[in-house]
C-alpha cells in the first residue's frame, strides 16, 4: 500500500490446500496517514511600498516543507503589513498535508520603511519688525511634504533673520519620517 491507498481497501485472501482445493475470504485494510508534515520556515525582510503597505505569500516563508503523502495547503496567520509593523514580526506558517495532518513553524518577517519622505518647499517673503528682526518656522516653508509612514519632524537650517539678511536668503527644509528617512528641499526667504 502507498499514499494512493489511504482509506478502506478490500483485500482477498486465497487459501489453497495441498490437494488444490481453494477457498477465499475478504477483509478490509484501512490505510492511515498519521504522519504530520514537516514544516520548515525561513525569516525574510520586506520593504513597505509608497502607500506604506506590503504583503507576503506562504511561499515566501516556506523553506522546503514536505510530507510523506504530499502537501495540500500552506497558510499564514499574518500576510499583510503596514507602517505600524516596522521591525520584526512573528508569523506562523501552517502546513496541511493531503490527509489532514497539520504542522506549523514560526518565522520572523522584518518590515522596513526605506522610502524617503517627499520634501516640498515654498518661497516666502517676510518683513523685519521694529527691532530689525524676524523669524520663521518650518511650517512657513513646508508646502505639503508627505511620507508613506508619516513625518516625524520638520527643521530649518536658518530660522532667524535681521537687517543683514535683507533680500533673498536660501533656507533648507529637512523632512524626517517616522522611520528615520530624510529628505531636503530649498526655498528662498525674501527679507524686507
Amino acid at each position: 500500500f502507498d499514499c494512493s491507498n489511504v482509506g478502506t481497501n478490500t483485500v482477498v485472501l486465497t487459501v489453497t490446500d495441498d490437494n488444490g482445493n481453494v477457498s477465499t475470504c475478504s477483509a478490509t485494510v484501512t490505510v492511515e496517514d498519521i504522519i504530520d508534515p514537516t514544516a520548515i520556515c525561513q525569516d525574510i525582510t520586506v520593504q513597505l511600498d509608497a502607500t506604506g503597505n506590503v504583503s507576503i505569500t506562504p511561499n515566501d516563508i516556506d523553506n522546503g516543507s514536505f510530507d510523506n503523502c504530499g502537501i495540500a495547503s500552506l497558510t499564514l496567520d499574518i500576510d499583510a503589513f503596514d507602517c505600524s509593523n516596522v521591525g520584526p514580526n512573528t508569523v506562523v506558517l501552517t502546513v496541511t498535508d493531503d490527509n489532514g495532518n497539520v504542522s506549523t513553524c514560526s518565522a520572523t518577517v522584518t518590515v522596513e520603511d526605506i522610502i524617503d519622505p517627499a520634501a516640498i518647499c515654498q518661497d516666502i517673503t517676510i518683513q523685519l519688525d521694529a527691532t530689525g528682526n524676524a523669524s520663521i518656522t518650518p511650517n512657513d516653508i513646508d508646502n505639503g511634504s508627505f511620507d508613506n509612514c508619516g513625518i516625524a519632524s520638520l527643521s530649518l537650517d536658518i530660522t532667524d533673520f535681521d537687517c543683514s539678511n535683507v533680500g533673498p536668503n536660501t533656507v533648507v527644509l529637512t523632512v524626517t519620517d517616522d522611520n528615520g528617512n530624510v529628505s531636503t528641499c530649498s526655498a528662498t526667504v525674501t527679507v524686507e
